[in-house]
Protein backbone atom coordinates (compact mmCIF):
# COMPACT_ATOMS: atom_id res chain seq x y z
CA UNK A 1 0.00 0.00 0.00
CA UNK A 2 1.56 3.32 -1.00
CA UNK A 3 1.47 6.61 0.89
CA UNK A 4 -1.22 8.18 -1.32
CA UNK A 5 -3.70 5.35 -0.92
CA UNK A 6 -3.02 5.19 2.80
CA UNK A 7 -3.67 8.90 3.12
CA UNK A 8 -6.95 8.41 1.30
CA UNK A 9 -7.85 5.51 3.57
CA UNK A 10 -7.03 7.40 6.76
CA UNK A 11 -9.05 10.29 5.40
CA UNK A 12 -7.83 12.86 7.90
CA UNK A 13 -8.72 10.74 10.91
CA UNK A 14 -6.40 10.68 13.88
CA UNK A 15 -4.24 7.56 14.23
CA UNK A 16 -3.84 5.00 16.99
CA UNK A 17 -0.74 2.80 16.76
CA UNK A 18 -1.08 -0.67 18.31
CA UNK A 19 1.88 -2.89 19.12
CA UNK A 20 2.41 -6.66 18.84
CA UNK A 21 -0.84 -8.48 19.72
CA UNK A 22 0.33 -12.12 19.73
CA UNK A 23 -3.14 -13.57 20.08
CA UNK A 24 -4.22 -11.40 23.04
CA UNK A 25 -7.60 -10.68 21.52
CA UNK A 26 -9.20 -9.25 24.69
CA UNK A 27 -6.55 -6.56 24.93
CA UNK A 28 -6.80 -5.97 21.19
CA UNK A 29 -10.55 -5.33 21.52
CA UNK A 30 -9.84 -2.62 24.07
CA UNK A 31 -7.13 -1.13 21.86
CA UNK A 32 -9.40 -0.76 18.82
CA UNK A 33 -12.42 0.60 20.72
CA UNK A 34 -11.78 4.04 19.27
CA UNK A 35 -12.87 6.33 16.47
CA UNK A 36 -9.24 6.68 15.43
CA UNK A 37 -7.73 4.87 12.46
CA UNK A 38 -5.73 1.88 13.74
CA UNK A 39 -2.28 0.99 12.43
CA UNK A 40 -1.21 -2.31 13.98
CA UNK A 41 2.52 -3.06 13.85
CA UNK A 42 2.45 -6.77 13.04
CA UNK A 43 2.71 -10.07 14.92
CA UNK A 44 -1.02 -10.48 15.36
CA UNK A 45 -0.57 -14.19 16.06
CA UNK A 46 1.19 -16.84 18.17
CA UNK A 47 1.78 -17.23 21.91
CA UNK A 48 -1.49 -15.75 23.19
CA UNK A 49 -4.81 -17.52 23.74
CA UNK A 50 -6.72 -16.61 20.57
CA UNK A 51 -4.79 -15.93 17.37
CA UNK A 52 -7.82 -16.67 15.14
CA UNK A 53 -9.79 -14.13 17.16
CA UNK A 54 -7.08 -11.51 16.70
CA UNK A 55 -7.05 -12.14 12.95
CA UNK A 56 -10.84 -12.00 12.81
CA UNK A 57 -10.89 -8.66 14.63
CA UNK A 58 -8.21 -7.25 12.34
CA UNK A 59 -10.13 -8.25 9.22
CA UNK A 60 -13.21 -6.55 10.64
CA UNK A 61 -11.24 -3.31 10.99
CA UNK A 62 -10.06 -3.67 7.39
CA UNK A 63 -13.59 -4.30 6.13
CA UNK A 64 -14.88 -1.28 8.03
CA UNK A 65 -11.98 0.82 6.71
CA UNK A 66 -10.95 1.55 10.27
CA UNK A 67 -7.49 0.04 10.26
CA UNK A 68 -4.70 -2.03 8.74
CA UNK A 69 -1.58 -3.87 9.85
CA UNK A 70 1.99 -4.04 8.68
CA UNK A 71 3.59 -7.43 8.19
CA UNK A 72 5.29 -9.01 11.19
CA UNK A 73 7.65 -11.98 11.12
CA UNK A 74 5.12 -14.19 12.94
CA UNK A 75 2.40 -13.25 10.46
CA UNK A 76 4.71 -14.11 7.58
CA UNK A 77 5.61 -17.49 9.10
CA UNK A 78 1.93 -18.26 9.52
CA UNK A 79 1.18 -17.44 5.88
CA UNK A 80 4.04 -19.63 4.73
CA UNK A 81 2.79 -22.50 6.88
CA UNK A 82 -0.77 -22.12 5.60
CA UNK A 83 0.62 -22.13 2.05
CA UNK A 84 2.26 -25.50 2.66
CA UNK A 85 5.83 -24.25 3.05
CA UNK A 86 8.17 -26.17 5.30
CA UNK A 87 8.80 -24.20 8.50
CA UNK A 88 11.27 -25.01 11.26
CA UNK A 89 9.72 -26.39 14.43
CA UNK A 90 7.94 -23.61 16.28
CA UNK A 91 5.40 -24.63 18.98
CA UNK A 92 3.52 -21.28 19.09
CA UNK A 93 3.13 -21.32 15.31
CA UNK A 94 2.03 -24.95 15.34
CA UNK A 95 -0.61 -24.11 17.94
CA UNK A 96 -1.88 -21.24 15.77
CA UNK A 97 -2.08 -23.45 12.68
CA UNK A 98 -4.00 -26.15 14.55
CA UNK A 99 -6.42 -23.53 15.86
CA UNK A 100 -7.02 -22.15 12.36
CA UNK A 101 -7.88 -25.64 11.09
CA UNK A 102 -10.50 -26.08 13.79
CA UNK A 103 -13.91 -26.05 12.02
CA UNK A 104 -15.04 -23.06 14.08
CA UNK A 105 -12.31 -21.00 12.42
CA UNK A 106 -13.01 -21.98 8.82
CA UNK A 107 -14.29 -18.45 8.24
CA UNK A 108 -10.96 -16.80 8.96
CA UNK A 109 -8.26 -19.17 7.67
CA UNK A 110 -8.31 -18.25 3.98
CA UNK A 111 -9.08 -14.63 4.71
CA UNK A 112 -6.09 -14.43 7.05
CA UNK A 113 -3.80 -15.79 4.36
CA UNK A 114 -5.16 -13.24 1.88
CA UNK A 115 -4.68 -10.29 4.22
CA UNK A 116 -1.21 -11.33 5.34
CA UNK A 117 -0.22 -11.76 1.71
CA UNK A 118 -1.08 -8.14 0.94
CA UNK A 119 0.03 -6.54 4.21
CA UNK A 120 2.78 -3.96 3.57
CA UNK A 121 6.16 -4.56 5.24
CA UNK A 122 6.32 -0.85 6.07
CA UNK A 123 4.29 2.31 5.71
CA UNK A 124 5.53 5.89 5.35
CA UNK A 125 3.05 8.60 6.21
CA UNK A 126 4.55 12.08 6.24
CA UNK A 127 7.45 11.99 8.69
CA UNK A 128 6.23 8.84 10.37
CA UNK A 129 7.30 5.32 9.51
CA UNK A 130 5.40 2.25 10.67
CA UNK A 131 7.33 -1.03 10.54
CA UNK A 132 7.52 -4.22 12.55
CA UNK A 133 11.21 -4.90 13.03
CA UNK A 134 13.51 -2.02 12.11
CA UNK A 135 14.11 0.95 9.86
CA UNK A 136 16.41 1.61 6.92
CA UNK A 137 16.70 4.91 5.07
CA UNK A 138 15.90 3.15 1.78
CA UNK A 139 12.36 2.71 3.08
CA UNK A 140 11.88 6.42 2.45
CA UNK A 141 12.71 6.01 -1.26
CA UNK A 142 11.56 2.53 -2.21
CA UNK A 143 8.03 1.13 -2.30
CA UNK A 144 7.41 -1.75 0.07
CA UNK A 145 7.92 -5.12 -1.69
CA UNK A 146 5.61 -8.14 -1.44
CA UNK A 147 6.04 -9.45 2.08
CA UNK A 148 5.87 -13.11 1.10
CA UNK A 149 8.43 -12.80 -1.68
CA UNK A 150 12.17 -13.33 -1.43
CA UNK A 151 13.69 -12.01 1.76
CA UNK A 152 15.86 -9.14 0.56
CA UNK A 153 18.07 -7.20 2.99
CA UNK A 154 15.46 -4.44 3.17
CA UNK A 155 12.59 -6.85 3.82
CA UNK A 156 14.73 -8.60 6.44
CA UNK A 157 15.26 -5.28 8.21
CA UNK A 158 11.52 -4.62 8.16
CA UNK A 159 10.64 -8.01 9.59
CA UNK A 160 13.52 -8.80 11.93
CA UNK A 161 15.35 -5.57 12.66
CA UNK A 162 19.14 -5.46 12.62
CA UNK A 163 21.16 -8.49 13.72
CA UNK A 164 24.81 -9.06 14.59
CA UNK A 165 25.10 -12.43 12.83
CA UNK A 166 25.48 -14.19 16.18
CA UNK A 167 22.95 -16.49 17.79
CA UNK A 168 21.79 -16.15 21.38
CA UNK A 169 21.40 -19.02 23.85
CA UNK A 170 17.66 -19.11 23.13
CA UNK A 171 18.39 -19.95 19.48
CA UNK A 172 17.35 -16.56 18.11
CA UNK A 173 19.59 -14.01 16.38
CA UNK A 174 21.25 -11.35 18.51
CA UNK A 175 19.85 -7.95 17.65
CA UNK A 176 21.36 -4.48 17.64
CA UNK A 177 19.86 -1.04 17.25
CA UNK A 178 22.37 0.89 15.17
CA UNK A 179 19.58 1.67 12.73
CA UNK A 180 18.13 4.19 15.18
CA UNK A 181 21.11 6.47 14.52
CA UNK A 182 20.14 6.69 10.84
CA UNK A 183 16.58 7.93 11.30
CA UNK A 184 16.52 11.41 9.72
CA UNK A 185 15.84 14.42 11.93
CA UNK A 186 12.15 15.09 12.37
CA UNK A 187 11.17 11.48 11.55
CA UNK A 188 9.65 9.04 14.02
CA UNK A 189 9.72 5.28 13.48
CA UNK A 190 7.07 3.23 15.27
CA UNK A 191 8.03 -0.43 15.53
CA UNK A 192 7.39 -3.62 17.49
CA UNK A 193 9.33 -6.89 17.53
CA UNK A 194 11.92 -5.92 20.16
CA UNK A 195 10.67 -5.88 23.73
CA UNK A 196 12.98 -3.22 25.15
CA UNK A 197 10.83 -1.55 27.78
CA UNK A 198 11.57 -2.12 31.47
CA UNK A 199 8.82 0.10 32.92
CA UNK A 200 5.69 -1.07 31.09
CA UNK A 201 5.68 1.88 28.71
CA UNK A 202 6.80 2.16 25.09
CA UNK A 203 10.58 2.51 24.85
CA UNK A 204 11.63 5.74 23.11
CA UNK A 205 15.12 6.53 21.81
CA UNK A 206 16.50 9.43 19.76
CA UNK A 207 19.35 8.59 17.40
CA UNK A 208 22.49 10.53 16.48
CA UNK A 209 20.91 11.94 13.33
CA UNK A 210 18.04 13.38 15.36
CA UNK A 211 15.25 10.92 14.49
CA UNK A 212 13.26 8.97 17.04
CA UNK A 213 12.31 5.30 17.43
CA UNK A 214 9.33 4.18 19.49
CA UNK A 215 9.27 0.49 20.47
CA UNK A 216 5.73 -0.65 21.24
CA UNK A 217 6.14 -4.36 22.05
CA UNK A 218 5.29 -4.74 25.73
CA UNK A 219 4.82 -8.51 25.73
CA UNK A 220 1.16 -9.01 24.90
CA UNK A 221 0.42 -12.73 24.71
CA UNK A 222 3.66 -13.48 26.57
CA UNK A 223 2.81 -12.35 30.07
CA UNK A 224 3.05 -8.62 29.38
CA UNK A 225 0.45 -6.23 28.04
CA UNK A 226 -0.60 -4.57 24.83
CA UNK A 227 0.54 -1.02 24.07
CA UNK A 228 -1.21 1.56 21.96
CA UNK A 229 -0.32 5.17 21.25
CA UNK A 230 -2.62 7.94 20.07
CA UNK A 231 -0.68 10.16 17.69
CA UNK A 232 -1.06 13.93 17.64
CA UNK A 233 -2.74 15.47 14.63
CA UNK A 234 0.39 16.85 12.99
CA UNK A 235 1.84 14.30 10.56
Amino acid sequence: MDTVSLSDLVGGRRIRVVGDVHGDVDAFRHAVATDRFVIQLGDLVDHGPDSPGALRLMTRLIDERRGLFVLGNHDRKLARALSGRKIRRDPPLEHTVRALFDPENDDIRDRALFEINRAPPWIVLGRRVFVHGGFHTQMLQQPAPPGLGAVTPLLSRALFGETTGRMQKDGYPERRLNWIDHIPPGFTVYCGHDRRSTDGRPWVRTGRAGGTAVFTDLGAGKGGHLAWIDLPDDV
